[in-house]
């Protein structure tokens, strides 16, 4: 018996202003350190922590979206998001800092149920 979970950490708020996106990167490190099946969502205004070129110095806060690109150290490469929410937001796949899956939201949705573990941050 296996005991590997398949967990989604579902990303819905912006990088800064809140800890929200800083402690579901925490997390999902932790999570993926233990080597359980990982996979990121990102929806709504979570898009926007993948978002390349962010310049964090005005709200002297660090900037930590290079974390991004160390996740498939991390054996972290299953990245999606939502095609709603880049377009809502004009953005393209171009725009992102790391390489992801474009899905709707209802195969998000269909993705997202079939984890054994939803994390929503």
């Amino acid at each position: 018996m296996s005991n590997v979970k398949k967990f989604v950490f579902v990303n819905r708020k912006a990088p800064y202003g809140t800890i929200y996106a800083l402690e579901a990167l925490e997390v999902v490190l932790i999570t993926a350190a233990f080597d359980q099946d990982v996979s990121l969502v990102f929806m709504d205004d979570g898009v926007y922590q993948l978002k390349r070129g962010q310049q964090t110095q005005a709200i002297e806060n660090k900037n930590f979206s290079p974390v991004y690109r160390a996740l498939e150290g991390y054996d972290v490469e299953k990245l999606y998001v939502e095609r709603e929410a880049l377009a809502a937001r004009a953005l393209t796949e171009d725009d992102l800092l790391v390489p992801v899956t474009v899905l709707s939201s209802a195969e998000l949705g269909a993705l997202i149920d079939s984890q054994d573990v939803v994390l929503s941050f």
